[in-house]
């Protein structure tokens, strides 16, 4: 019988006896069994994901493949991946190459080392399968999404990678390093930033005996304001970050921010210099021009404003120039107006009716887009809030796109929240998959839908994010100190809010050139989160808010900008 270099044998000839020693044909057997290894041998499983753990399904099959080879029925087994099959088959002598290819240390799934160095016997190795952690989280008190290299810093990554550790979801030998897994996230958050939901995928032992539920396991290691919703198995080409199609968010601030500046502060005189000096307005009517109104008084009065129509309709007029496709290089930090990934798309910006809770009003902005920079939300909130309220025509927003580089401040990082990441492609692909497949089938993959768990969201928001975000607002006046901070400012970098709407000379920023009296970005309007004991007056005075220290720059390059999007 002859073997060709695929390992498919030929019927010999009838009339044609074999020359061959019966020893030899046996062999043959055996060799043209092991070029057709089944795609969920666990040798050929390491070999297709670079790892010693094995990721396919079925692992420890290798036997039953051999026997089939050897009886002659492997013929047309493993076409679901033929690419691996296809890769077995090659030259002579690549199936020892596989071999070496698996990390130096390794073992098969469910073989136990001998001991470790205190002589306790390790655990048997469990398989690892690509997986999608649903999560949600509060951010306040944590240094951002993003586990980071100095371990002192408390991360929402870091805190949930530690309890997959303790349920036994993370091996021992991975537990060193994040990377070993390939952990990665759909949308990175800064400090103090919530999700209601967000993707984190990895490569887990999502099955552990003596664990029935392990997504409620997980849970009773993770603090409250970090829920997991769900571990769904994905495919092995699943990364939550480049499979991820778009994201929505939400940005919640007190509608008094729309009241315009009030007469005599820094800002107000700088419109009137240019011509556009806001009209009375019936708030600061109110106040005798004679009389010094603490900046408490004032805040007081403001939570009881509530929007004019008139000033809602101008919002949600502005709020359409964000969508489509534009260069947002104004909207972020460290990018120049020729960085191409400064093309951004939004699908919508769409802003809610307001509601009223305790004694402020708050207004909810729901921002749809294929991706966001460093920034750019607060940013674009920013610049959405200051021109409205100044009575600046919308059509400057659409100036910002330019090349002309403009200085746009942050708004406060309290009222930013992801609601969650779609992979709407990734469904859609999965779902062709899944039609001849049962939900309880090893190759079902179910799609990735955040609505499925609407009632926890909700119930999280409400219970762990909107009342913490009202009771900062409403203790420390969060959003009245950066509006102030905004008003007291009489230089030129906010010169572009005029009755014209354009971008004048004395406002464009040019690289390397001084600029004199620059807009100082106050560093406690990135927290969401204030020491016991600080008082609504000590974060609202204008002294403390004058005295706040410039905006760092960040020396940060293309690819630790980009890992830094969201």
């Amino acid at each position: 019988m002859d073997v060709d270099s695929t390992g498919i044998k030929d019927p010999p000839p009838a009339t044609t006896p074999s020359l061959k020693r019966p020893q030899e044909e046996v062999l043959e057997e055996v060799n043209g069994a092991s070029k057709r290894q089944r795609p969920d041998d666990p040798k050929a499983v390491e070999v297709d994901q670079g790892e010693g753990e094995g990721e396919g399904e079925g692992g420890g099959e290798a036997a039953e493949a051999s026997t089939q080879g050897a009886k002659g029925k492997e013929k047309g087994k493993g076409k679901k991946d033929g690419g691996r099959n296809k890769r077995q088959r090659g030259k002579k002598g690549e199936e020892t190459a596989y071999e070496r290819t698996r990390r130096r240390g390794t073992r098969p799934e469910g073989e136990a080392a001998p001991t470790t160095e205190d002589g306790e016997p390790k655990a048997p190795r469990l398989p690892k399968r690509q997986c999608a952690l649903l999560i949600g989280f509060c951010g306040d008190g944590y240094n951002g999404m993003q586990i980071q290299p100095d371990p002192k810093l408390r991360t929402i990554e870091g805190v949930l990678f530690d309890a997959l550790i303790k349920v036994g979801a993370v091996s021992k030998d991975n537990s060193d390093n994040p990377t070993k897994v390939k952990l990665g996230r759909a949308a990175r958050t800064d400090a103090g930033v919530h999700a209601a939901g967000n993707v984190v995928s990895m490569k887990l032992i999502n099955v552990i005996p003596g664990v029935p539920d392990l997504v409620a396991r997980i849970n009773e290691e993770l603090p409250p304001e970090i829920r997991l919703w769900s571990i769904l198995r994905v495919q092995n080409s699943f990364n939550a970050r480049t499979t991820c199609d778009s994201r929505k968010y939400t940005y919640f601030f007190p509608s008094y921010l729309m009241i315009p500046p009030k007469p005599g502060s820094g800002l107000y005189n700088t419109l009137k210099s240019q011509g556009a000096e806001p009209p009375a307005h019936p708030f600061w009517d109110r106040v005798d021009a004679e009389q010094q109104a603490s900046p408490q008084d004032d805040l007081r009065r403001k939570r009881a404003y509530r929007i004019a129509p008139e000033q809602l309709a101008s919002l949600r007029e502005a709020a359409t120039k964000f969508e489509g496709s534009h260069n947002f290089h104004n909207f972020t930090v460290g990018r120049d107006f020729r960085d191409r990934s400064c093309q951004r798309f939004l699908r919508s910006v769409e802003i809610l009716d307001p509601a009223v809770y305790g004694d402020t009003e708050w207004i909810a902005v729901l921002l749809h887009g294929q991706s966001f920079m460093l920034h750019q939300i607060r940013k674009m909130i920013s610049a959405l809030v200051l021109s409205c309220r100044t009575g600046t025509p919308p059509h400057l927003i659409e100036e910002m796109y330019g090349p002309r580089q403009v200085f746009i401040p942050k708004m406060p990082a309290l009222g930013l929240l992801l609601e969650y990441p779609i992979f709407e492609s990734y469904s859609k692909r999965v779902a062709s998959v899944n039609e001849k497949l049962r939900p309880d089938d090893p190759e079902y993959r179910p799609s990735i839908d955040f609505e499925a768990h609407r009632e926890q969201l909700d119930e999280f928001k409400q219970n762990h994010i909107y009342s913490k975000m009202r009771s900062i607002e409403d203790q420390f006046g969060i959003f009245d100190g950066w509006i102030r901070s905004i008003d007291a400012y009489a230089g030129h970098d906010l010169e572009y809010l005029n009755a014209k709407g354009v971008i004048p000379a004395s406002a464009v920023i040019k690289r390397g050139e001084y600029r004199h009296n620059p807009f100082r970005e106050k560093k406690r309007f990135d927290a969401t989160s204030f020491p016991a004991g600080s008082t609504g007056a000590n974060a609202a005075s204008v002294e403390d808010e004058e005295s706040s220290e410039e905006e760092e720059a960040l020396p940060l390059d293309k690819e630790e900008l980009a890992d830094l999007e969201g």
